[in-house]
């Protein structure tokens, strides 16, 4: 038995030994007893060789123990067990009372436990205290009965350090809720800031665009101007034919900027 309960609780255990036990031959057994015995009755009360007597092979453990497991039971006890593990059926913390231990700050979360919390911190304060007393005061005889004083201490520090532990571990899920809106703040705040400083970098190249437009605006002006002065001095130039800046691209109008110039 102990070494079943060992291999149940191992990280990767073996299939309980009683799976060998659903064959074919005992399922139409069991479904042979159940038709028999009627769909109401308790299957484990019955004498299963009386009732199969006209069978071979019926095997001598109960075969009740065929049976699946009972929903309503596992919804009513509100917890089942895999490979010697309880598991509840609704996730949840359990306590430090439904643990076995002794509790002794409110068990309804929405009352608060700072009050008592601050006791229970007051009083592992005071019995650390008497402990290092009872430590240093003279060993008992050996014919004294008397438990030693510093093995109560200990055992109340240990009942103290047990709720403050359930009470944090309580507290982990209010911890997380918090942790994760921080961690969404600071996400938000960085996006703004990564967003602000998009938008301003956009405004200064826009303001770069502006000005280089207006510098081909004028140099654009001044072609004609100049084209006019060789006539006059007796050159012969071709004329040059301003563009339409609105509709072109501001790389267009740099390209031909520097063509011209």
């Amino acid at each position: 038995m102990d070494d079943e309960e060992t291999e149940l609780r191992n990280p990767f255990p073996s299939p309980p030994s009683h799976y060998q036990r659903y064959t074919t031959h005992n399922l139409k057994l069991l479904d042979l007893l159940r038709q028999r015995a009627g769909e109401d009755a308790d299957l484990s009360t019955l004498n299963q060789y009386e009732v199969l007597s006209d069978q071979t092979d019926v095997p001598e453990w109960p075969l009740a123990q065929l049976e699946k497991p009972r929903v309503d039971w596992i919804l009513e006890e509100g917890h089942y067990t895999v490979f010697g593990d309880t598991w509840f059926v609704k996730e949840k913390i359990p306590s430090l009372e439904e643990l076995g231990g002794h509790q002794l700050y409110p068990q309804d979360p929405s009352v608060d436990r700072r009050p008592a919390l601050r006791s229970i911190l007051r009083s592992m304060l005071v019995t650390y205290s008497k402990l290092l007393d009872a430590i240093l005061a003279p060993p008992p005889t050996n014919s004294s009965q008397i438990e030693a004083e510093w093995k109560q201490h200990l055992e109340w520090i240990n009942i103290l350090a047990q709720n403050i532990m359930a009470a944090a571990n309580d507290l982990r899920p209010v911890q997380a809720r918090g942790n994760l809106e921080l961690m969404m703040r600071r996400q938000l705040e960085l996006r703004r800031e990564e967003t602000k400083a998009i938008h301003t970098k956009c405004d200064a190249l826009e303001a770069q665009l502006a000005e280089l437009r207006i510098s081909a605006q004028t140099l654009v002006s001044a072609t004609p101007a100049a084209t006019t002065s060789k006539r006059a001095g007796g050159h012969m130039s071709s004329k040059v034919e301003p563009p339409d800046v609105s509709g072109m691209s501001t790389d267009a109008v740099l390209r031909w900027a520097e063509e011209v110039a």
